[in-house]
């Protein structure tokens, strides 16, 4: 298999949404796959110059997604029963970046863990633009993993 660099990130797909595929598993964007270490000061005593940082945790920030509004869909069934009904049910996703213009092999895969709805938007309606009303939907989730993906 050919090496890609740099990668293109224009096509992907993210399974997992809902019970439903296809329609459900494409999007505009992604946004929110990163991490970042908390980290906890601590003065040492006769050590005046400066402070230990320590690493606590790793922090994740809100998943979000993009796309077309679609009238009926599993994912936006998932998520007004989250904010309507406060019946938060989580989900493990999967996001596949795949190789480009005529590939469908993964170049990487992200496994977010327990992911569940808290904001879900509709873009602005404006008389005088043609644009596509474009929903959005927000995702809390506890961590991503990347597993090795086997050379072809």
């Amino acid at each position: 298999m050919a090496i890609i660099y740099p990668p293109t990130s224009f096509s992907f797909i993210v399974n997992g949404v809902s019970t439903l595929e296809g329609i459900d598993s494409q999007f505009q964007s992604v946004s929110g796959l990163s991490t970042e270490i908390e980290t906890e000061e601590y003065a040492e005593g006769g050590e005046n110059r400066f402070k230990h940082q320590l690493p606590t945790r790793a922090k994740y920030p809100n998943l979000i997604l993009k796309r077309g509004m679609i009238q009926s869909s599993g994912l936006i069934s998932w998520c007004r029963e989250a904010m309507e009904n406060f019946n938060f049910e989580t989900r493990d996703l999967i996001i596949t970046l795949n190789g480009g213009v005529g590939s469908s092999a993964p170049l990487m895969v992200w496994n977010v863990v327990g992911a569940y709805p808290v904001k879900w938007e509709i873009s602005e309606f404006h008389a005088e633009e043609n644009k596509l009303a474009i929903e959005t939907v927000e995702l809390k989730y506890q961590y991503f993993t990347i597993p090795t993906i086997p050379k072809i």
